[in-house]
């Protein structure tokens, strides 16, 4: 399972709703990890509304994410957090199977 803060679900909404896409009904948050960053693996975000077959997909505080088979190994039980002000980072990843992490948040290792 991959979890949705309260904050995070609020941005998330907000931010399909400024999408250009013009149907968002099929609209999903895609999370992926990625090869790179000071640690080894990175996280990308984007939004999506076509699945691939090996995706898998979980809904959590009503924002439904999907992420691929591989990339899922690296995110079981992660929380996407949103903090935001004078010193917020945005969209963060409290993930519990990173068993480093680099100074500037970006990459983990596991």
């Amino acid at each position: 399972m991959i979890y949705v803060s309260d904050k995070a679900k609020e941005k998330v909404k907000h931010l399909m709703e400024e999408s250009p896409v013009s149907d968002k009904s099929g609209l999903f948050l895609r999370v992926s990890v990625i090869g790179g960053g000071c640690s080894g693996l990175s996280y990308k975000m984007d939004f999506d509304n076509q699945k691939k077959p090996m995706d898998q997909e979980f809904e959590d505080n009503g924002v439904k994410v999907v992420t691929d088979l591989k990339s899922f190994l690296y995110l079981v039980n992660t929380t996407l957090e949103f903090s935001e002000g004078l010193n917020g980072k945005g969209f963060y990843f409290n993930n519990p199977n990173a068993s480093r992490t680099c100074a500037c948040g970006e990459s983990f290792a596991v």
